[in-house]
């Protein structure tokens, strides 16, 4: 890339990173597509983004496909471009989105992945809540499974964003929107005992991050990761854990609890309720006994 074409390129990561609030994962998968794609402009000898046209975008994709690319990596990445061209037109540079033009590869509808209760309650028995991260670990389950947070959303949290008093902690969602979200007696006991006591021990300096790591700096996306799956790795469970998976697993509790789809809609901090959707799976057995309780002639 040359020097213009560079700052196009720095300045759509500095808008993901000021406008959109998108996390750290998300925006290294962007600029991992992105250089991917600026490799093939090479190979093509494209100079410029904004030479690039629907015949070159097809090749591009005929290229994804030779290479064995998943359909839901293929997806990901025309997605990432359609975002930066519709950047690079909104701000003047370029005067049409090429990939304005393509249809993403049609995916698979994959149900949620979720924790029965039972298992959640072996995972959250391991932490060593007598260790400094033991109490940090603890709070950070209970917290994402009492609120339904996001990775990036727990990570960005500061000590001034929790009112244990009122039971719940701001948050700040995708696109830098704001919104509160509950915490349960648990989670609350659990942030507290780390706030008089881990937290305190793991602090170097002032601070203002909730969940520090072990030279009390800020805990990354990554780091979170990393706790979720050494814990999981000390229970019986065989399934694979994630923050998204507590995330599933907040959203289809609530829903088999009687919760309306409304509600976990903000909860969840989804702006279309067809987002929230995907977690209407409740199970058989719950759909009849609402059934049984609701209809008059059941």
């Amino acid at each position: 890339m040359n020097h213009e074409q560079q700052r196009w390129f720095d300045d759509f990561v500095q808008y993901l990173q000021v406008e959109k609030n998108a996390s750290q994962y998300t925006i290294q998968n962007y600029v991992k597509d992105l250089q991917d794609f600026a490799h093939f402009m090479r190979q093509q000898i494209i100079l410029d983004f904004a030479a690039v046209s629907y015949v070159h975008i097809r090749k591009y994709l005929a290229t994804l496909h030779t290479k064995s690319y998943e359909r839901k990596t293929i997806s990901r990445k025309c997605s990432s471009l359609r975002s930066f061209y519709k950047y690079l037109t909104r701000e003047g540079y370029t005067e049409v989105n090429p990939f304005s033009l393509v249809s993403t590869p049609k995916l698979e509808k994959r149900l949620p992945q979720y924790f029965f209760v039972q298992d959640l309650e072996a995972l959250f028995a391991i932490p060593d809540s007598g260790h400094p991260l033991g109490q940090r670990n603890k709070a950070i389950l209970e917290t994402l499974y009492a609120s339904g947070v996001r990775v990036s959303e727990l990570v960005g949290m500061d000590v001034s964003h929790i009112d244990l008093d009122l039971g719940v902690a701001l948050v700040y969602g995708k696109g830098a929107k704001e919104r509160y979200v509950p915490l349960g007696q648990f989670a609350i006991d659990a942030i507290e005992q780390y706030l008089n006591k881990g937290r305190k021990q793991l602090m170097k300096e002032e601070q203002d991050a909730l969940f520090l790591n072990y030279r009390g700096g800020r805990l990354t996306d990554r780091s979170v990761r990393r706790v979720l799956n050494d814990l999981i790795k000390q229970t019986s469970i065989t399934q694979r854990i994630t923050p998204h998976k507590l995330r599933h697993t907040f959203a289809t509790h609530l829903l088999e609890g009687g919760a309306d789809l409304r509600t976990v809609q903000e909860l969840l901090g989804h702006v279309n309720i067809s987002s929230t959707q995907i977690y209407t799976h409740i199970s058989n057995d719950r759909l009849r006994e609402v059934y049984r309780q609701a209809h008059p002639r059941s």
